[in-house]
């Protein structure tokens, strides 16, 4: 993975409290990111909190750092400018020219891209004046990301809303992705399936979804036509013009979602934690405690294997990747429980994970062992989900 040196300017609204997500997810991708805030962001959101997520000093002043030409240093030293939130007053000044401040300076001293994620009231996002100055910055090859339309600050609600963190992370590292799957059409699943009890309760796991999600972003900026079918996501999932959501719920439902997808997808890659068993039936009303006593006695049934029938049924050609969740703590017998597992599932490659209370599920990190059909391991990534998805992208090349 490239490390990239990710500037990431802030400006004065009341969204500016998310750009420290945007700054945190930016870190946890693997990149080194300086933040230029105006001294109306800081309003907002303190210093010492943006110096900790980014793990570098916050610049500000426009005349500090004199001796080292600061002012045109940090935009000659970007390989991307990300400006979250942007309001009206900064675009403007974008549109213009303006450098009367630090960050100004370090946009126009730049030759790197620049991402603007435009957060204002509805009335200012409309106004001649802004669109006509968000048009000039587009004819200028500045990547606009959103807004989007919701909740404002007070009572308002509309188009203006700066879009979700992760939004605006996919789309700035979209732009400087090297696009190596461009032509190429790839189904991933993601999430954790749910068998439903009554209409109240389930059967579930505790997936979030964050690693299928990141492998389908990380496909879709690196080029290709990305379906993701999200059982039950717990995080934002954006739909893009190169990445299809499908929401599921249970593992049927999942099954049927993929046998409609998988024939036109050259990859496929299962990330979703499917239940391997749903109740034998589903009452129609809430069980009461009042009417079943000291216990509930329930008879699961075993789901399809959604890996083995793609794998059985795969179009000619079509590479096919699948995951193992496990909780063995040994690494040689975690990779004995991989080869029994792909041996019988018929895939590719098989991601290995070790989950557990505290690892693997609903957290921001992963640690994987990937295998071939032979189970030999032919990789092994760490970090963030993000850096992990890469490492899983590049067994395509």
């Amino acid at each position: 993975m490239t490390v990239l040196n990710v500037v990431v300017g802030i400006t004065g609204g009341i969204a500016a409290y998310k750009a420290v997500s945007v700054v945190r997810a930016l870190v946890l991708a693997g990149h080194d990111v300086h933040v230029v805030a105006t001294d109306a962001a800081l309003k907002f959101v303190g210093k010492p909190t943006l110096e900790a997520i980014s793990r570098n000093t916050v610049h500000t002043d426009l005349y500090e750092g004199v001796a080292e030409v600061r002012h045109v240093a940090i935009g000659q030293a970007a390989d991307l400018i990300v400006i979250a939130p942007a309001t009206a007053n900064s675009i403007a000044k974008l549109a213009a020219g303006i450098a009367d401040d630090l960050l100004g300076n370090t946009v126009l001293a730049s030759t790197a891209p620049v991402v603007i994620a435009p957060a204002m009231h509805t009335e200012m996002w409309q106004n001649p004046a802004t669109v006509a100055n968000v048009a000039l910055l587009r004819s200028r090859g500045v990547h606009v990301v959103g807004p989007a339309v919701g909740q404002l600050t007070g009572k308002d609600s509309g188009p203006g809303r700066l879009s979700e963190p992760d939004d605006i992370v996919a789309a700035a590292l979209a732009v400087v992705a090297v696009k190596n799957l461009a032509g190429k059409r790839i189904l991933v699943t993601a999430g954790g399936t749910r068998e439903a009890l009554d209409p109240v309760r389930y059967i579930g796991n505790r997936s979030s979804g964050k690693q299928g999600l990141a492998i389908a972003r990380a496909a879709a900026a690196r080029g290709a036509s990305v379906t993701l079918i999200g059982a039950n996501l717990e995080v934002h999932a954006a739909a893009t013009e190169s990445l299809s959501v499908v929401h599921v719920g249970s593992t049927l439902e999942l099954e049927a979602a993929v046998t409609t997808a998988a024939p036109d997808a050259d990859v496929v890659i299962m990330a979703a934690a499917v239940a391997d068993y749903r109740p034998d039936s589903v009452a129609q009303s809430k069980i009461k405690k009042e009417t079943q006593g000291d216990t509930l006695q329930l008879t699961l049934v075993k789901n399809p294997d959604i890996l083995v029938g793609l794998a059985a049924t795969r179009a000619p050609g079509q590479l096919i990747i699948g995951f193992a969740a496990e909780t063995e703590q040994q690494r040689d017998a975690l990779v004995e429980l991989g080869r029994a597992k792909i041996a019988r599932k018929g895939a590719d490659y098989l991601v290995l994970n070790r989950v557990g209370w505290t690892e693997g599920f609903a957290t921001d990190g992963n640690a994987v062992i990937v295998l071939d059909r032979a189970g030999d391991i032919v990789s092994e990534a760490s970090g963030s989900k993000a850096s992990v998805a890469e490492r899983i992208l590049d067994l395509l090349l």
